[in-house]
């Protein structure tokens, strides 16, 4: 599994406005219907009104690369720039390393 925290940051609450957009419109759930989607989903940090986390994860790379050629990115870019929004990225490949379960709570 691939999972991509992307970090939308603006101003005058237009990352939440993104989100808020993507959702109504129907584009995050065009996403996650997607081939490969486990997860897509928006945060927003306590301390920071003005960003919004997206956690995107995918079954693999081949995944993300149908995803990354579909139409539905020219939507999202589209909106992007609507919001004058700028992003920094981190991403993680799961290793399935099971031992940190005996720390959590269920």
């Amino acid at each position: 599994m691939i999972t991509v925290n992307l970090y939308y940051k603006g101003i005058n609450g237009n990352a939440r406005a993104f989100a808020d957009e993507m959702e109504s419109s129907g584009i995050a759930d065009a996403i996650r219907a997607e081939e490969g989607n486990l997860r897509y989903e928006y945060f927003q940090p306590l301390d920071d009104p003005e960003t919004v986390l997206l956690i995107d994860s995918w079954s693999d790379q081949a995944a993300i690369d149908v995803h990354h050629a579909s139409p539905m990115m020219q939507q999202l870019a589209a909106l992007r720039e609507k919001y004058d929004l700028h992003m920094t990225i981190e991403r993680y490949v799961s290793d399935e390393y099971k031992s940190d379960e005996k720390y959590l709570r269920k």
